[in-house]
C-alpha cells in the first residue's frame, strides 16, 4: 500500500494535516511535525500536544492524512483506521521507536498515533495538468523558493 513513491514524499514532506471527526460531527485538522512511515501499510504520528485529535479519535477512528513537499508542490493523501498506542503499552517503545528517534528529547511523545492505510492517492498542483508541457519539478522548485522568499530567508 506505500509504495515507494509515497514514502518518498514522507520523508521528504516538513509536516502532515490529520483530519479527524468529533462525536458531534465536527471535523479537526491540525498540522502534526513529527511523523513517518512505521512499514508498508501503516504510518505513525507523534502525539506531543494533540488533545483534540485524540480525543476525536477515541470516538471515531476514520482519518485522512495529507502531505506535500511544498517546493515541488506534489504529496500524498492517505485514508486509514487510526489506534492510539499510549506510553504505557507494552509494545509502545518498539511500536514508536521511529517516532522517538525523530522526537528526540525535545518533544515529549505522549502516545504514537497508528494509523493503518486503507487509500491513498496523490496529491498534485494543477499546473502539472493545465501546463503539462511547460510545468516541470525543477521551475515549481524555483516557483515556490521566490515565492516562500527562501533566498531571502537564508541570508
Amino acid at each position: 500500500m506505500l509504495i515507494p513513491d509515497i514514502k518518498k514524499y514522507i520523508d521528504q514532506s516538513v509536516l502532515c494535516w490529520l483530519a479527524t471527526v468529533s462525536k458531534d460531527g465536527i471535523p479537526n485538522v491540525s498540522p502534526k511535525e513529527i511523523f513517518t512511515y512505521l512499514d508498508d501499510e501503516h504510518i505513525g504520528i507523534a502525539h506531543i500536544a494533540s488533545p483534540k485529535s485524540v480525543r476525536n479519535l477515541k470516538n471515531n477512528p476514520n482519518v485522512c492524512v495529507s502531505f506535500v513537499d511544498v517546493f515541488v508542490q506534489k504529496g500524498y493523501k492517505l485514508v486509514g483506521q487510526a489506534e492510539i498506542i499510549p506510553k504505557s503499552h507494552p509494545d509502545f517503545l518498539v511500536t514508536a521507536a521511529k517516532i522517538l528517534t525523530m522526537a528526540g528529547s525535545a518533544f515529549p511523545v505522549q502516545a504514537l498515533i497508528k494509523i493503518k492505510v486503507l487509500k491513498t492517492a496523490p496529491i498534485v498542483a494543477p499546473s502539472y495538468f493545465m501546463y503539462p508541457e511547460t510545468t516541470t519539478e525543477e521551475n515549481r522548485i524555483a516557483g515556490a523558493l521566490k515565492t516562500y522568499k527562501v533566498q531571502e530567508y537564508l541570508k
